[in-house]
């Protein structure tokens, strides 16, 4: 798994090109069926992806924290939300809370998070490769598929079902 996350970076950046304009085209004209095909081909790809094997997500980028995580995380923690987050995030350049640095502070050294019961929204969701409206989403997926080795995965599997025309 070390060696799949060290080269993914760059096999994400020599795909990149062919990738962006896959989702421009994917955006102007989505197929009725795209939300299906990307729930199918996610679940294909936990079924043998193991995230406890890489963590490279929570080594690496932090998540978004909304008002809702930061209570409920907060409470678990039996702090009030203002001592959370004076704790663990700060507000970044778009005025959001994040992690005060990366690695995530709730990761531990097996890759298990702490909080993973009461983990953010983002954190759940992560990489969307099974969200509705998929093609909304492709710059958000774009910059997934160079930290998640299962996103890029799933990225090239559908680009091989989803042939798209020029």
């Amino acid at each position: 798994m070390d060696e799949i996350i060290k080269n993914l970076p760059k096999k994400a950046k020599d795909k990149h090109p062919e990738n962006r304009k896959f989702f421009i085209k994917l955006r102007k004209k989505p197929p009725k069926n795209l939300d299906y095909l990307m729930r199918e081909l996610h679940e294909t790809e936990f079924e043998r992806t193991d995230c406890l094997e890489c963590a490279n997500c929570c080594k690496t980028t932090g998540p978004l924290f909304t008002n809702a995580d930061i209570e409920r995380i907060s409470k678990h923690f039996r702090l009030k939300p203002q001592q959370f987050i004076d704790q663990y995030l700060r507000i970044d350049e778009d005025n959001d809370y994040v992690l005060q640095q990366v690695p995530c502070a709730f990761l531990g050294a097996d890759n298990y998070c702490s909080v993973y019961e009461v983990r953010p929204k983002a954190c759940r969701e992560f990489p969307h490769t099974n969200r509705k409206k998929f093609h909304q989403i492709s710059n958000l997926t774009l910059k997934n598929i160079a930290i998640c080795p299962a996103a890029f995965n799933i990225v090239e599997k559908m680009k091989k079902k989803l042939p798209l025309s020029s």
